[in-house]
């Protein structure tokens, strides 16, 4: 059967200004007509990348295609013409792009745009700019991504009647402004984005603006701001659809936020029992309905992160979506190995990982060998087993952890590389090995890929291998060392920044931890002396937005 052209005009309008609800009743309205598509009817293959371009806004998933695609075996397809062929090459890449086979999405977007070099189709090269983009940005390749993104977004900006094109083109522009540290324009270019948007029903678009707004916060230490966005964008797509993988991909975010909330609430409750032992032998009772108040909201923040990560899993299941399911395991995996589980959270580290190399993944992979080399260290720095079993866990870290580094290796994803850096010292610095030049080398790596203004999870690890590097170094060798000269390969800002790093804890210490002091008694913004306090593993959070 042959749709009319006025519905094909019709869903092509509504997809133009996003009147999503629109478009959906005229889909919905043809479900069986869609179901009797055979090849040879005129302009099929325009109608299936206009239901790929749907599915992209969020109708249904790929497999809608599927069935569609099956009926246009290669032999008919080298009858259609170069055109109709194109399109569904189109097609052929949208559908390996949600399945997150992101390689065979660049080679058939990469055919695609060659075939369109003589006598280019403007819309056709727009949307495989665009897809190609975030094939790209999938494989972490961000500077490849973000010259494929701009392109795409120039394209739309000279045709006629693609704002709103534009406008969603320009959310994903943002993200990979945010990964190249720049955060304010990331910022700005989401609200420019939302507000050609805001006039439409695009939940997918809307959502993943406020989603996006969400990682941004969070990277500076803002979780509490970070949870309000993800709890919008959450609304936003479940509103939308219920089922739908990027409410999946959010609900791991939060997730994630819960359990960084639930660290630093552990911090507290630490840091409250060491002074209850100093109040006890002074003679004095601490207040135990305070700590069980902590005790309960650690766990309240803790079970609601595996609530969410397990609903995440549910839909990723829905949709066959492995790369999300991956990403559940790694977030789970930490939130066992925080709680002491440590075997349960290196056996999820494993089929991350499995995942991963299936579908070529280089980040899920990376991912996966730090959770394993986090685990096995606990094993080593809570001396389970004989020392033979010692060993085993400590070349285990070592192998996992130089394996997440050669991964992330092959991404231009900087935090992941940061991330397997710190993995990689704290293997280096664990009670087996003890290699404190290594950590050290791994911790500065580290420090130079963090981005200026970072003080999320990331900040604090780094704080803590750097503090293991320090003591078991020791402060008087380096103070020591630098009387003499002895400065290394460091210049005079990193050894004035360590000088730092030493001496505003003491004083802290000693100025009765009030940091106004501190900033008084030295002469320096009490910003820095936050920051360093806060790198030294002192001071909670820098945000008092990020309290629980």
């Amino acid at each position: 059967m042959t749709l009319p052209s006025q519905f094909v005009k019709s869903l092509t309008q509504a997809l133009n200004r996003r009147q999503v609800a629109r478009g959906v009743a005229l889909l919905d309205g043809v479900a069986d007509d869609l179901g009797a598509l055979v090849p040879g009817q005129p302009d099929t293959a325009g109608l299936l990348l206009l239901l790929a371009q749907w599915v992209d806004v969020g109708y249904r998933d790929h497999r809608l295609l599927d069935s569609l695609l099956a009926r246009f075996p290669l032999a008919s397809r080298r009858k259609l013409p170069l055109d109709d062929y194109l399109r569904l090459r189109m097609v052929d890449g949208f559908r390996a792009l949600s399945v997150a086979d992101a390689d065979r999405a660049v080679e058939i977007f990469d055919f695609v745009l060659r075939a369109e070099r003589e006598a280019p189709d403007e819309y056709l090269t727009t949307l495989a700019h665009f897809w190609k983009g975030r094939a790209l940005r999938k494989k972490g390749e961000y500077e490849l991504a973000f010259e494929e993104i701009v392109r795409a977004r120039e394209l739309a900006q000279k045709t006629s009647g693609q704002a709103m094109l534009t406008a969603v083109i320009q959310v994903h522009e943002a993200w990979l402004l945010f990964q190249k540290g720049m955060r304010k324009e990331a910022l700005r270019l989401l609200t420019h984005a939302e507000s050609a948007l805001k006039a439409t029903d695009h939940w997918l678009a809307l959502g993943n603006i406020e989603s996006a707004r969400g990682r941004i916060v969070r990277r500076s230490g803002q979780y509490m701001k970070a949870l309000d966005h993800f709890d919008r964008a959450i609304a936003i797509y479940s509103a939308g659809n219920p089922n739908h993988r990027n409410l999946g991909r959010t609900l791991v975010n939060a997730a994630y936020v819960k359990r960084l909330l639930a660290l630093r609430m552990r911090k507290r409750i630490d840091a409250a029992a060491s002074r209850g032992s100093a109040a006890r032998a002074a003679g004095k009772t601490p207040r135990a309905d305070e700590a069980a108040a902590q005790r309960a909201r650690y766990q309240d923040l803790s079970n609601q992160a595996i609530g969410q990560l397990r609903e995440a899993r549910r839909i990723f299941t829905l949709h066959d979506y492995a790369a999300g399911i991956g990403s559940v395991l790694v977030n789970s995996g930490f939130l066992h190995l925080d709680r002491g589980d440590i075997d349960r959270a290196a056996r999820e580290g494993v089929d991350a990982y499995r995942i991963g190399l299936e579908k070529n993944d280089h980040i899920l992979m990376a991912r996966a060998r730090v959770l394993q080399a986090a685990a096995e260290n606990a094993k080593v720095d809570e001396q389970l087993g004989e020392d033979v079993d010692a060993a085993l866990h400590a070349n285990h870290a070592r192998h996992f952890s130089d394996e997440a580094l050669e991964l992330a290796r092959h991404t231009q994803n900087r935090r992941l590389l940061a991330g397997a850096c710190v993995a990689r010292g704290m293997t280096a610095a664990n009670d087996f090995f003890q290699e404190w030049e290594l950590a050290k080398r791994c911790a500065n790596e580290a420090a130079d890929l963090m981005g200026e203004g970072e003080s999320d999870h990331l900040a604090d690890d780094l704080a803590v291998l750097k503090s293991r590097v320090m003591q078991a170094s020791g402060i008087n060798d380096t103070l020591r060392g630098w009387s003499e000269g002895l400065l290394g390969d460091k210049t005079f800002q990193q050894v004035t920044e360590e000088f730092a790093e030493i001496v505003i804890p003491k004083v802290w210490q000693r100025e009765g931890r009030k940091i106004s002091r501190v900033a008084e008694s030295l002469s320096i913004s009490p910003k820095k002396v936050r920051r360093i306090l806060r790198n030294a593993g002192l001071l909670g959070t820098l945000h008092s937005d990020a309290h629980p």
